[in-house]
């Protein structure tokens, strides 16, 4: 079986520039999937949305304190995505500490749509937001993910059971990860 790549899309971020000067040394960056994901081990978290509770007190900050474990297993980067903006991101990530956890905002939801993850959140009042996941990107192909059980429109929550860096870790560390 050959493995699913990721999709084409098109990432909007914010990076700093320190010859801007001033209190906003930061301008536009367009990525692309390649440039996340070609030539690199790259695990890949999604959240429903950034300053959400099981998101900013269990999911994100599990990466973030399991981010050299993963490194060692020969991860390249470790990325969250949520159908958040570039704004929103860099805040949340202020709010929570992190520094090595690289932080992708899918402001328009393409990734996560092109990946069939894009889920309904209106019955919240969150429009369209990922489901849950994480996933194991090798050179741009998919070799292992993790999907919260339930996928669904409107949830009335969006569970932490399976993509948590606990999971991710202890797989890359068995024998399973190795077949």
């Amino acid at each position: 079986m050959t493995p699913q790549t990721v999709p084409d899309a098109v990432f909007h971020t914010r990076v700093r520039n320190p010859e801007l000067g001033g209190d906003n040394p930061f301008e536009w960056k367009t990525l692309r999937s390649a440039d996340v994901f070609a030539s690199r081990r790259v695990v890949l978290f999604a959240v429903p949305g950034a300053f959400t509770p099981a998101c900013s007190d269990s999911h994100l900050p599990g990466y973030e304190r399991h981010h050299d474990a993963l490194v060692a297993q020969g991860i390249d980067s470790v990325v969250c995505l949520a159908v958040n903006d570039a704004f929103v991101m860099y805040q949340w990530a202020l709010s929570r500490d992190i520094s090595k956890v690289m932080m992708l905002p899918d402001g328009n939801g393409e990734f996560t749509r092109k990946m069939g993850m894009l889920v309904e959140r209106t019955g919240q009042g969150m429009g369209m937001r990922s489901w849950r996941y994480a996933m194991l990107v090798e050179d741009g192909c998919i070799t292992k993910m993790f999907i919260e059980p339930g996928f669904r429109d409107n949830p009335p929550g969006v569970p932490l059971e399976v993509s948590g860096a606990e999971t991710m870790l202890a797989w890359l560390e068995s024998d399973d990860s190795a077949a």
